[in-house]
């Protein structure tokens, strides 16, 4: 798990060696373990590393092979890079390290972009090729790595932060409107390529670009996943399937234990993450260490689940630690948690990553974590009404879903933010759902809704959420239930085995006989931080002199009047997903300004 960062000139020019470094030198914390930049001609590769598998000298980043005349940075992890080896070295390569990297390299020299039909992993690397120039960014098929980009006529950067993007400098820094609309409609979820700024993009999920040397670029995907129900499956026996999921969940599991550091688990007592506690102990693994975070309650709401990680925790004898977030706590860990964030995120929970991160990473390297089982396997509450949303009816399932999961209307948002930012007619919120739900290989409203919340809602909320927190710490997050071999088999399940029994019915099924009854069966949970929902004290103390400081309103982005609105009453502003309406806008200012965004109009 690493940072890379990169320079890629159209114009002639020597590369921005300085600019280069300063956006290597961000990545620090995602890479604490070396760094290094390397130069040829109009290609500039910067690399932060954090040494998980092979952790000798040999595996440094920027890779280079003279031989192959390949250059490489990349990060994250393929987990059967043994298995290819060993399959190139039949095929007459030769290596000169041990870890996944350079299987990367030689995977490509030997099979081009078909290489990533053969890898099982998290990764998103820049292959840079000496033959023709060209460079070849790749991002992993669940998103699950980030890479972000900026562009003009001179050159393009890229870097797997985007405040690093900014530290190379030259990024135009205003505010992207059609961004900003799905910032505020989904919780803070902006889906690639945009992001909240105009000047910076993001790789989509499963996508490669080529950019040859005279900057043309070529784009594809190289994935996709299908949501039609297989008549196999659809006609199967219920414990067949049962089977079938738990198999390939244990699977996933045991491929992500391959490091050459301990592996642990963030258990947050719910079914997803203790079921991964479970498989891991079934799989022969002793001694693991789990860890779980809580805050003090606040507006009568529990901050923790400790009762349910204690039990899975003395039930398969795991070296346990809890961390207590107290009120103190929180607050001054904000500023560091909003500085971890390469977007804006809202999630109140992201404190509660990063100071568990934090911890974590003082004890071991890697961890593995439940993030996906409830977009996976049905576990949200607006699943259920899709279920039944008549079959065909297009414009019907759109509503239904942006009942159930949009934020602010159309008519709010233009109430909200400046009339600058606002296109008349234009619902790009709408315009978003109605564009994936109208695309095949989903043919019922529950599908189109799973399928949307896997691919588009996931990535840019918690997998982006748990990678920038953990990161911030150099530490790796592994992600089982977004294995794409258990996606696969999932989606094509009939979502009548994934609502029932109170959502994530066929996983709930799986875990029996391994888990107690009383754990799976209980009500939903959540990472509940309750002093950020519920705004009191001195966290709305903060959150005010954020929304009225001059800077903030100097940026043109909100009303006036509805920022007061907001400070008068925050309790009764709240989301449909109970968000804090006012926490959403104050988060976003604040980002900016801890970044040093001017967020100008566009």
């Amino acid at each position: 798990m690493c940072g890379i960062a990169g320079e890629i000139r159209f114009d002639q020019a020597e590369v921005d060696v300085e600019g280069l470094g300063r956006m290597v030198e961000r990545m620090r914390p995602r890479g604490p373990d070396a760094g290094g930049v390397l130069v040829r001609g109009p290609v500039g590769l910067g690399h932060r590393r954090l040494k998980v598998i092979d952790t000798s000298e040999r595996a440094e980043q920027p890779m280079a092979d003279p031989d192959l005349g390949l250059n490489l940075v990349f990060n994250g992890c393929i987990y059967n890079y043994r298995e290819l080896r060993q399959e190139l070295e039949v095929l007459g390569h030769r290596f000169f390290s041990s870890g996944d990297t350079e299987v990367v390299l030689k995977a490509w020299k030997q099979w081009g972009a078909e290489a990533l039909q053969r890898f099982e992993g998290m990764f998103a690397f820049a292959v840079h090729d000496r033959s023709d120039g060209s460079v070849t960014l790749v991002r992993d098929r669940l998103g699950i790595k980030p890479l972000y980009i900026s562009r003009d006529t001179q050159r393009l950067r890229f870097a797997s932060s985007l405040p690093a993007l900014l530290a190379g400098g030259g990024v135009d820094q205003s505010i992207d409107p059609v961004a900003l609309q799905q910032y505020l409609s989904f919780h803070a979820v902006v889906p690639a390529p945009r992001t909240i700024l105009a000047g910076v993009r993001k790789l989509p999920p499963a996508t490669l670009l080529r950019i040859a040397a005279d900057g043309q670029t070529e784009q594809r995907t190289f994935w996709t996943v299908s949501f039609e129900s297989d008549p196999e499956l659809a006609n199967a026996p219920r414990e067949e399937l049962v089977a079938r999921v738990r198999d390939e969940l244990a699977a996933a599991v045991r491929r992500r234990l391959v490091s050459d550091v301990p592996v642990g688990v963030l258990l947050s007592g719910g079914l997803d993450s203790s079921l991964v506690v479970g498989l891991l102990a079934e799989a022969g693994q002793h001694g693991l260490s789990t860890f779980s975070v809580g805050f003090p309650a606040a507006g009568g709401e529990q901050g923790d689940e400790f009762v349910w990680s204690r039990m899975v925790a003395k039930q398969f004898g795991t070296e346990h630690q809890e961390i207590v977030v107290d009120a103190d706590r929180t607050l001054r860990d904000l500023d560091s948690t909003i500085d971890a964030m390469s977007e804006p995120m809202t999630s109140h929970d992201c404190v509660g990553f990063h100071v568990l991160s934090e911890e974590v990473a003082k004890r071991i390297k890697v961890v593995q974590s439940g993030q996906g089982a409830d977009e996976l396997f049905a576990g949200y509450f607006w699943y259920p009404p899709l279920l039944e949303a008549s079959h065909g009816q297009h414009t019907a399932a759109v509503e239904d879903y942006l009942a159930v999961f949009r934020d602010r209307s159309q008519e709010e948002y233009a109430a909200t933010v400046m009339p600058g930012l606002v296109e008349s007619g234009r619902d790009h919120a709408r315009q978003l759902v109605e564009e994936h739900f109208a695309m095949p290989g989903a043919p019922r409203p529950i599908d189109k809704a799973l399928r949307i919340d896997l691919t588009t809602m996931l990535v840019d909320d918690p997998v982006k959420r748990v990678d920038n927190m953990t990161m911030a710490h150099g530490l790796e997050a592994r992600v089982p239930f977004l294995d794409h071999r258990l996606v696969e088999l999932a989606a094509r399940i009939p979502a009548e085995h994934k609502v029932g029994g109170g959502g994530k019915g066929i996983l709930k099924d799986a875990a029996r006989g391994l888990l107690s009854d009383e754990l799976i069966d209980r009500p939903k949970g959540y990472f509940p931080v309750p002093v950020l929902k519920h705004l009191q004290g001195p966290f709305l103390e903060r959150v005010r002199a954020v929304v009225t400081d001059p800077a903030s309103r100097a940026r043109g982005i909100f009303r006036e009047d509805r920022i007061d609105e907001l400070l008068a009453e925050p309790e009764r502003h709240l989301t449909p997903l109970k968000g804090s309406k006012l926490w959403q806008t104050a988060l976003l200012l604040d980002w900016l300004q801890r970044h040093g965004i001017r967020g100008a109009q566009a």
